[in-house]
């Protein structure tokens, strides 16, 4: 009885890590996914108080939080936890967190850092691949009995070749150009800023890059300067040719535009892993035949939810044991998002 009293008090006085939504990670494992011995959690989404009631019932009890994207961290949150020194994202990209107001309070702020690149690089050439060759609406045609009664389904396209047009060559992007290099693929790009150690055509405007492109792949992060990036204009450079490929962040398209291309065939087709309003997609994709659907698990796999395991709990290791963390974001080179701002 001592020692479980013993352990008892030694779980109590662990620090809390506040939770505000079940990341997907929970879903998939169990919200023991991230335990450790060194912290605790402090679950928001199982107390019946309001958000804001519960903050502030723990606001001296916080100093780091777990956020994922469908829990963004604002500045209204933030400023009701004074003692919030950290933010740890179970995501690459940081949209969700006001980093502005993370930078100005001196708030540490931890991403999952380049472990999703590569999973994400072969969503990339699946979906491409998927979209060229038709290979879904190939698959229904068989499951559905019409090959006997139809006959041979219509041709695709072959990928070797194919311009390819990247916006945003950081990890991701770069891990795509690599792999659709191997297929025989030109590649050009869009970025902040020219790389000067890459060997691919570089294009400061998206619309230009659009015109010069069979496809067009989507790798940038989410920032006021890149929201509804491709629009009207960008897509029609695009052409009834082209494809696009997005899984980076939905309101990076101008949704209701790219909808109108794909159903007035002013474009071939397009491969979408994201959103503009998720989980919410607009009708008119389901009956095309040359747009392929996922639902933001593009990042996802065994492999990759394991590594970032490791690297969120060794974040918040690190943060109590007064070490480095593991992967650190340099607030002061963040492009500013406002979308999560009331």
């Amino acid at each position: 009885m001592a020692s479980e009293n013993q352990s008892l008090r030694s779980q109590n006085d662990l620090p809390y890590v506040l939770i505000f939504k079940p990341p997907p990670a929970f879903v998939i494992f169990g919200d023991h996914f991230f335990n450790s011995p060194k912290f605790q959690f402090l679950k928001a989404y199982e107390s019946p108080l309001p958000l804001p009631q519960f903050l502030r019932a723990h606001a001296l009890s916080v100093q780091a939080v777990l956020s994922s994207g469908a829990a963004p961290v604002t500045a209204d949150i933030i400023r009701l936890l004074p003692l919030l020194r950290l933010v740890v994202t179970t995501s690459q990209g940081l949209n969700h967190i006001d980093l502005s107001e993370c930078r100005r309070r001196g708030i540490a702020v931890a991403s999952a850092g380049t472990i999703y690149s590569a999973d994400c690089a072969d969503s990339v050439v699946a979906l491409l691949i998927d979209v060229l060759r038709k290979i879904s609406a190939a698959n229904c045609f068989v499951k559905q009995g019409l090959w006997s009664s139809k006959g041979d389904y219509p041709l695709g396209s072959k990928l070797g070749g194919k311009r390819v047009g990247i916006v945003g060559l950081g990890s991701i992007g770069s891990d795509v150009a690599k792999r659709l290099e191997a297929f025989g693929c030109p590649i050009s790009y869009n970025s902040r800023n020219k790389k000067p150690l890459v060997p691919y055509a570089f294009y400061p405007d998206v619309r230009e890059l659009a015109a010069n492109c069979d496809v067009l792949v989507i790798c940038c992060a989410l920032t006021d300067e890149t929201h509804h990036l491709i629009n009207k204009e960008v897509l029609s450079a695009l052409g009834k040719d082209g494809v696009i490929i997005n899984i980076a962040r939905g309101p990076i398209i101008d949704e209701k535009e790219l909808v109108r291309c794909l159903v007035d065939g002013e474009i071939r087709g397009a491969g979408l892993d994201v959103f503009e309003h998720e989980p919410l997609v607009p009708n008119e994709l389901f009956a095309l035949d040359n747009v392929v659907m996922s639902p933001h698990n593009a990042v996802f796999t065994t492999e990759s939810l394991e590594d970032l395991r490791k690297i969120v709990v060794g974040n918040f290791e690190a943060f109590f044991s007064n070490e480095s963390l593991l992967t650190p974001v340099a607030l002061d080179d963040q492009p500013h998002f406002s979308g999560w701002k009331d």
